[in-house]
């Protein structure tokens, strides 16, 4: 079971990461539209196309890795004051009857919509420079098929916290602005520099000044 969420954890950081420089290719693509647009008058038929195909591309590849680090939006005001056991009882039923059922109409669905995309062989109709699109609506299938897998890895997390009394996170590989203000270097040059403000640790929201 270890060794499943852990293989799971590094497919979708794995995806997510990879995927994660659809952001470079967008704003280099919408740069030059700008520059192009307002200095030369000479506007790109194909900048348009370019941003929402990578922003979605991003959105949709980094769904799993986002579900592997517990990212997602989540109305936690009653779920935070439960016990962990509890709150892995509930998570596992709503995996069960809503993420599972949603994320397989999304696989099913999209596989659909991308084999009649790649059938006609599917254009832009937001430009006159018919850049295909069809490709990328396999992006769909791929997201559902990552999701699925990272699911089942929650899903496992939930068993053990249920056992254990204690959720198993993903390793981090990545840093909040927040923690590292309150680094020990950091957190001393904020209330002793020449412009000290308040600090307020986030994890008990006390302040220290």
């Amino acid at each position: 079971m270890i060794r499943y969420i852990h293989f799971a954890d590094r497919l979708s950081a794995w995806f997510g990461k990879a995927f994660a420089w659809a952001i470079m290719i967008m704003a280099l693509g919408v740069g030059y539209e700008v520059v192009v647009r307002r200095f030369l008058n000479a506007p790109t038929s194909w900048a348009f196309d370019v941003s929402y195909i990578m922003y979605g591309t991003l959105f949709m590849m980094g769904g799993a890795y986002t579900l592997s680090r517990d990212g997602h939006v989540r109305g936690d005001f009653i779920y935070r004051l439960l016990k962990p056991r509890t709150q892995a009882k509930l998570e596992f039923i709503l995996y069960i009857f809503f993420f599972f059922p949603g994320v397989t109409a999304l696989i099913v669905a999209g596989w659909k919509y991308a084999a009649r995309s790649v059938g006609y062989g599917e254009v832009s109709v937001n430009s006159p420079a018919d850049i295909p699109i069809f490709q990328f609506k396999m992006i769909i299938v791929a997201a559902g098929i990552l999701l699925f897998i990272q699911g089942i890895a929650q899903m496992m997390r939930c068993v053990l916290c249920m056992r254990t009394g204690e959720w198993s996170r993903a390793s981090d590989d990545i840093d909040e602005t927040e923690d590292a203000l309150i680094a020990p270097d950091i957190d001393s040059q904020l209330r002793h520099g020449s412009e000290a403000v308040d600090v307020v640790d986030p994890r008990d929201g006390s302040a220290r000044p």
